[in-house]
């Protein structure tokens, strides 16, 4: 098992990038390690919302929010993967910044224990891409991605 954490501020109220990291369905517009993305339901996001992610070297994923809680917490867990675990993100406003605490577990299962420490490799390059490009796109921009 692997924990990989990571700390961010990015130059955004909370509200904006807490309701950008919950939105599942525009991972692929800014995440270099999603090839396609949508939502899988209906309603409100929250707890037990799901997403399709098309993952580089994975293929596709079903993603579910889990710990939802508006402005504080939310945690991306893979459902059909051969890796369990999740991201979670914690949020802590810091005046008109947000601070993001990523926790990046994975549990490899089956035959992918063996590389459990090539994954481990592997999950820290990619939440240092994500983290970035999530600052890249939410600093340089709205949070819907066009200008400020």
């Amino acid at each position: 098992m692997a924990l990989i954490t990571r700390t961010q501020l990015i130059r955004r109220p909370i509200g904006e990038v807490f309701a950008f990291v919950i939105d599942g369905s525009n991972y692929a517009a800014w995440n270099p390690t999603i090839k396609a993305s949508r939502r899988l339901d209906d309603g409100e996001l929250g707890d037990g919302s799901q997403f399709e992610w098309k993952l580089r070297g994975l293929g596709s994923v079903t993603q579910e929010l889990q710990e939802f809680k508006p402005n504080e917490r939310v945690r991306i867990v893979p459902l059909n993967a051969p890796i369990s675990g999740g991201h979670r993100f914690l949020f802590t406003a810091e005046g008109e910044e947000t601070r993001i605490d990523h926790e990046l577990e994975m549990i490899p299962s089956g035959i992918f224990r063996a590389f459990a420490p090539l994954m481990a490799r592997i999950g820290r390059r990619n939440l240092r891409d994500t983290a970035a490009a999530l600052q890249n796109h939410l600093d340089a921009g709205s949070p819907e991605g066009g200008p400020s």
